[in-house]
């Protein structure tokens, strides 16, 4: 079916939104309200897409066992719909009621349909089946229930939906402990053939809107829960859907479009895309000089590690910039230089920073006088809302050598109109209390960490991997800064420009990035688009979440090129009742950090056509 271009910028829209529960329900509203068949639309394409995973598992549906967890709301309606559905076309279903009641129409087209069905509760109060049967005869049920689920070729998991908040307790609790992961944080994505899910033991399992345990609005997996293969998500993309770790436990998505009104809503989340990055990249113009293009300062690399400040000025040479310039110690300018003939080496003028790649921190510069860190605490001085200055201030020129001896006076820092700066890895410690937008940090969620244990949080890595969404708003929150907290599926927080915060997640890289070097190239790129945008910028410093997520993005794309991968940590989803489409399902192969920085500029020239 074509669609005219409107159509097709409110179904991207929708691709790359996330709403949470209350203003899904809020745009469903006017659609119950005119009678709209939502729970038969729901069922159909919920039926379809099952019946395609039993053909991609190259079973039989006539031949199949189906397993239905049903919820007494309208979830269960959905699955028992589904599930009649299935039986008409001769699957053997049985449909599990976990509570005391299910929807009464939809239970009735499951009976009339020839499915069985199996109570859980004996305080149900279900038309046609036993009741008030004794504690040792729930228990068989329920033993009998979790067989039946386990050996079946598919679970359709409609046990909650949208409408319980918090843990899974009772009866549900105790399936998906049985039956799926008891709190447990799912893998984020591995390299690995997609088809490679339906050679198992275990059953297929598709989610009915959200897989059930996992928190809708927050992304979290607080208690037992049911990954799924694949979930047919309702209406709009949740939460869920985009916010690690639940969204491992999504599978792969298919949204059935009720046609909501979103132009008044604001999403929850939104996903970069290869628009959002495409606009983060400034053209060059007939009449650019080299200044005029983005001029990129780096303070990166040490004695120690002085490959990080190859990787940085490399990658931000590479990303359509007209300049960059190096400071730091004699060895890491020699290698810059041997990489990037191009640099210049020593301070000017420049629109964006980048500081901290491949600097020791506090804890392991064991001499604890660190030039390059002192150059940065002077540098990210200036940044502190608390200090009148204004203004870019700058370095003074380095001429430090490999024994990182003391660098010039930073008291001889200069004050200009201040350019957005990507704090990276060793300068995190050095972040001023609190700090205007077009501050960008990185951090991985140890470093992340870190910095709020600092800044007086109770936190350890574990945590922030556990609920990473709330931890990078929480580091928003206190410093200011724009958030960029890497992952599989990394998360950027900063202000929305109207006095609250904006969330954008990207997930174009493959796994095979997890390499050595490779923030030290996102940092890179981060600092060329900053660069790049600067006239903007300092008109607007909440367009940094943009920046700071297109270059997430660019980075995952440069890493797909040079690993040959189509892996994602986050996929668009597909959408009900249009051509599906097709990846290549190519594994790819290892890759090195260079390997990255030798293909954004393949990267650039694939989002600019």
């Amino acid at each position: 079916m074509e669609r005219n271009t409107e159509d097709s910028e409110r179904l991207n829209t929708l691709l790359h939104s996330a709403y949470d529960v209350d203003t899904v329900r809020a745009m469903e509203r006017p659609l119950l309200d005119r009678d709209m068949p939502l729970m038969r639309m729901a069922a159909r394409a919920a039926a379809s897409t099952a019946l395609q995973m039993l053909a991609d598992a190259d079973l039989d549906v006539a031949e199949s066992q189906i397993a239905l967890l049903a919820g007494a709301g309208d979830n269960g309606g959905d699955g028992l719909y589904a599930a009649a559905d299935l039986a008409r076309d001769g699957a053997a279903v049985t449909a599990i009621a976990v509570g005391r009641a299910l929807h009464d129409e939809a239970f009735a087209a499951f009976v009339q349909a020839g499915g069985k069905v199996l109570v859980l509760d004996p305080q149900s109060d279900i038309p046609g089946c036993a009741s008030g049967f004794s504690a040792g005869e729930a228990g068989e049920r329920l033993h009998t229930a979790i067989t039946l689920a386990s050996q079946s070729d598919l679970l359709l998991d409609a046990m909650t939906g949208i409408g319980i908040h918090g843990s899974l307790r009772g009866i549900p609790s105790t399936l998906a402990k049985s039956l799926g992961l008891d709190g447990d944080l799912p893998s984020e994505p591995a390299i690995h053939d997609p088809q490679t899910i339906y050679d198992r033991d275990t059953p297929l399992v598709l989610a009915i809107d959200t897989p059930s345990g996992i928190d809708i609005d927050e992304g979290t997996l607080s208690g037992p829960y049911i990954p799924a293969d694949a979930t047919v998500m309702f209406g709009a993309l949740k939460p869920c859907a985009m916010l690690p770790p639940a969204a491992y436990a999504c599978g792969a998505i298919t949204l059935v479009d009720f046609e909501f009104d979103i132009d008044e809503q604001q999403p929850a989340i939104e996903s970069a895309d290869d628009g959002l990055a495409r606009q983060a990249i400034r053209l060059p113009h007939l009449d650019d000089a080299k200044y005029s293009r983005g001029v990129v300062g780096l303070i990166t690399g040490s004695a120690r590690f002085p490959g990080a400040a190859v990787l940085g000025a490399e990658a931000a040479a590479r990303t359509n910039t007209g300049m960059i310039r190096y400071l730091g110690p004699q060895r890491a300018q020699n290698m810059v230089l041997t990489a990037v003939p191009e640099a210049v080496i020593g301070k000017g003028h420049v629109q964006s920073w980048v500081v901290g790649s491949g600097v020791p921190t506090a804890s392991a510069d064991e001499t604890g006088i660190d030039a390059q860190r002192s150059t940065i605490a002077a540098l990210l001085a200036h940044y502190s809302t608390g200090d009148e200055l204004s203004g870019d201030a700058e370095p003074a020129p380095t001429t430090h050598d490999d024994a990182d001896s003391p660098q010039d006076d930073p008291s001889t820092i200069e004050a200009y109109d201040m350019p957005a700066i990507c704090v990276d890895a060793g300068a995190l410690d050095l972040l001023p209390a609190h700090v205007p937008p077009q501050v960008v940090i990185t951090p991985h969620a140890g470093e992340l960490a870190d910095l709020l244990a600092d800044l007086g949080e109770d936190i350890d890595r574990a945590q922030v991997q556990a609920e990473p969404w709330r931890w990078a708003q929480r580091a928003h929150d206190i410093t200011g800064a724009t958030v960029l907290l890497k992952g599989a599926i990394t998360i950027v927080v900063g202000d929305d420009g109207d006095g609250g915060t904006r969330t954008l997640v990207s997930g174009s890289a493959p796994a095979w990035l997890a390499t050595a070097g490779a923030g030290d190239v996102l940092a890179g790129i981060t600092g060329a688009l900053l660069a790049q945008q600067d006239g903007l910028l300092q008109q607007d410093s909440s367009l940094c979440v943009e920046v700071a997520a297109a270059a997430a993005y660019v980075h995952g794309m440069a890493a797909g090129i040079a690993s040959n991968s189509d892996q994602q940590g986050w996929q668009t989803p597909q959408v009900f009742g249009m051509p599906p489409v097709v990846a290549e399902d190519n594994a790819g192969h290892p890759i090195v950090a260079s390997d990255v920085v030798r293909t954004i500029g393949e990267a650039l020239e694939e989002l600019l056509s």
